[in-house]
């Protein structure tokens, strides 16, 4: 069984932690499925693992009372129309052992994205404000940019100071 984890950190703009939130589980999706059956099938198909992680408003309706919809494996895409992506290359992705960093393959990935100052670059023509509420991980299949895991998350409204430090865990 495939198991996902994360856990988000706000730093203010002299890197102290201004609020930490407890590991939370996340929903490993079916494309994630296919992404694996992809890379195992090999030829004939073109699957590329993580790509980056998108983030998005998610619906500002998920404040209220009756909170978010409860998030389904079936979920292939955020929200928002037109979320930020942060790029792999802006990914750290480590094996892990345990909770140890180790060069060789393991059953367990840690990826840790660090939203810095501004980023996104919110208010734009699609976002009112930067508050946060939603992300997956993306990779790619055979052209086409699928989820890998999503998570819909407590509102974090975004200062053009702080950072946002998000790890994320896979363990197949």
């Amino acid at each position: 069984m495939i198991a996902g984890y994360y856990r988000d950190v706000l730093l203010d703009r002299g890197g102290r932690v201004t609020w930490a939130d407890r590991v939370r589980k996340n929903v490993v999706v079916a494309d994630c499925r296919r992404l694996l059956t992809g890379f195992l099938h090999g030829s004939g198909t073109a699957a590329a693992g993580i790509t980056g992680l998108q983030v998005g408003k998610g619906d500002p309706a998920w404040d209220l009372p009756a909170g978010p919809p409860p998030v389904t494996a079936s979920q292939a895409a955020l929200v928002d129309r037109h979320p930020f992506t942060v790029p792999r290359t802006s990914l750290r992705i480590d094996y892990l052992t345990g909770s140890t960093v180790t060069a060789a393959p393991t059953n367990k990935l840690q990826i840790v994205a660090t939203l810095g100052p501004g980023v996104p670059d919110w208010p734009d023509t699609d976002h009112t404000d930067a508050t946060l509420r939603e992300f997956g991980l993306v990779g790619a299949l055979d052209g086409a940019t699928v989820l890998i895991d999503y998570v819909i998350h407590p509102a974090i409204p975004r200062d053009r100071t702080s950072t946002l430090q998000r790890t994320i865990w896979l363990v197949l």
